[in-house]
Formats: C-alpha cells, structure tokens, sequence
C-alpha cells in the first residue's frame, strides 16, 4: 500500500477487512485477505452501480488485487447513527431523508457492471434459500451455544416455521437491496447521506431494506417512530398494497433478526468480537415486538415463547 506510515488504522465492520485512513489523500484504503473477490471486487461494482445511478457511494480511487486492497473515496466519520445519536437532533426529519434516499435507491434497474478488473459482474437474486440460510444461524451458533434442551427438536421446529413464513412472502424479488440498509452504513458527508459496505446487495423484496433500517439492532428507537417511518415510507410509495407489503415486512424483520442474532453470536464465539454480544437483546426485543403485530406468527411465537421465555412473552 501506498506509504504506509501515511495511514492510520480505523475501526472496522463484521466483515474480514481492515481500514486505513490517508488524510493526505482523502481516502481509505480497504485491505482483505479473506473473502477478496467480494469485498473488494464485488464492494467497487456494487459501488458502481449506485454512483452510475446518482447515489453518493465511494468512488474507486486506485487498487491492486494481488496485494488485497482497494483505495476509495473517504466519507469522513460522522455516521447517521452518530448523528441520530445525539439527542437534540430531530430523529423523523433525518430518517425522512433517509426514506428519501431508499426510494431513489429502489429505482435502480442497473443489474450489471463492469469490476475494476473489466470483469462483468451481476447481481444476483436474493432468493428464500438465501434467506433461509440466514435465519438458520440463528439455530446453528445461538442455540448451539445458548441452549441446553433437546437442541435436535428445536432446531428442526424453528427450521419448518422459517419456511412456513418464507412461503408467505408476498412480492417478487424485482428491487436493489442494500441488504444492510442502517444508519451506521449511512455516512453525513458535505450535507448529502452516502452509503458504505455495499457489497451484499441483491435483487430483492422492496421491505427488505426498510425492515433493516427500522428495526436497526444498533440503533434504539421507539415504536411510536418506527411507525411514523414506515408510514412516511407508504405515504411516498402509493402504489403499494398496504397489507402485503406489511405482512412481507413483518416477515423480513423478524428473519433479519434472527440472522443478526447468529451472526452476532458467530462474531463472539468465532472470531472473539466480543463487543456484539452485548446487542442481541434488542434483537430480541423487535423479534418479540414483530411477533405480537400479526396471527400469521403464532405458531413461531409460541415456539419461542416455549424455549425462550425470557425473550418472548
């Protein structure tokens, strides 16, 4: 990497990367070893196909494959979640232009994009293997670690309600998904909200993505708020059958949740990142809140209630 005693480590993500600050430069240098092609080659198309279509994301600056880094445009660090964390900013009128944005963001229809290796690359389709896969680590590392019953019955139990709900899915996969759409992936930079760790987007359900920023792990807010949001989201997208698009919403944030909770779990156990422990309680609290909106969770909510009383009640 380009002089090294020029950069400064700077706090990372989940993922395998390591970041690197040049001040002299304006720009962060991502370095990764592990998962190369998707978070450094699959990072910069995704990163294409949003500034291609007007959406503030990093631009590629240099790079070298075989020496596992890319050189990007730096966001500075003032987070959305910075900005929503301090109390005497107004929370509705920052999330407002986030729904903005998100709507902008779902009128992509770039599917394909060349790497910086001149390689095509696609997106692929976020389909309900995908999301099963996810929910499943929740059964793989939480319970695996987490529970002391007959872990065999359980698993097999959650496994048919995760497919029960994913057969319930309403609307087609026909929208770009960011796929972790919160406010600690939104960055306040000269006034304008741009968008990092882009290298999980999909083609997906339209809620996926509202569903991650409202109910945010990371972020608490109350149920008053979210239901404000999502309302101001319906109230800028009138072509959307209301019952559906909840019903799927409902759906999705309980399955994220789910996914958060093994990965977070995985994160703990697995590469000793101790810190995201301490999260998964509010994970559980939006699991249980979303349980109780609709009838179509009973089954799942007795379930839980079953086996993790002090979750779900």
């Amino acid at each position: 990497m380009k002089n090294s005693k020029d950069l400064q480590r700077i706090k990372g993500d989940a993922s395998f990367r390591t970041f690197y600050r040049n001040k002299k430069r304006n720009s962060i240098f991502a370095y990764a070893e592990k998962e190369k092609k998707k978070n450094l080659l699959i990072y910069d198309a995704v990163n294409k196909i949003l500034i291609k279509n007007r959406i503030l994301a990093p631009n590629l600056i240099s790079h070298s494959y075989k020496k596992n880094f890319i050189e990007i445009e730096d966001f500075g660090n003032v987070s959305l979640f910075r900005v929503l964390k301090n109390k005497k900013n107004n929370k509705y009128l920052f999330f407002k232009k986030i729904i903005n944005l998100l709507n902008k963001i779902q009128k992509i229809k770039t599917k394909k994009i060349k790497n910086f290796l001149n390689q095509n690359y696609k997106l692929e389709f976020y389909k309900n293997k995908i999301l099963y896969s996810e929910a499943k680590l929740f059964s793989d590392w939480y319970v695996e670690k987490k529970f002391n019953k007959n872990k065999s019955v359980f698993k097999k139990k959650f496994q048919n309600e995760i497919n029960k709900l994913l057969s319930q899915i309403n609307n087609k996969n026909v929208t770009f998904v960011h796929r972790d759409f919160h406010v600690s992936n939104l960055m306040y930079f000269k006034n304008q909200i741009g968008l990092i760790d882009n290298q999980d987007a999909l083609i997906g359900n339209q809620a996926y993505d509202l569903a991650s920023l409202i109910d945010d792990v990371r972020l608490k807010t109350d149920n008053r708020l979210k239901e404000k949001v999502f309302n101001y989201y319906i109230k800028t997208n009138k072509k959307i059958n209301l019952k559906k698009f909840k019903e799927d919403f409902e759906i999705l944030s309980i399955l994220r949740n789910f996914k958060i909770i093994g990965i977070f779990t995985r994160l703990a156990f697995r590469d000793d990142k101790k810190k995201y422990i301490q999260l998964i309680p509010h994970a559980w609290e939006m699991i249980d809140y979303r349980l109780k909106q609709n009838k179509i969770f009973k089954d799942l909510k007795l379930l839980l209630k079953n086996n993790f009383p002090e979750f779900v009640d």
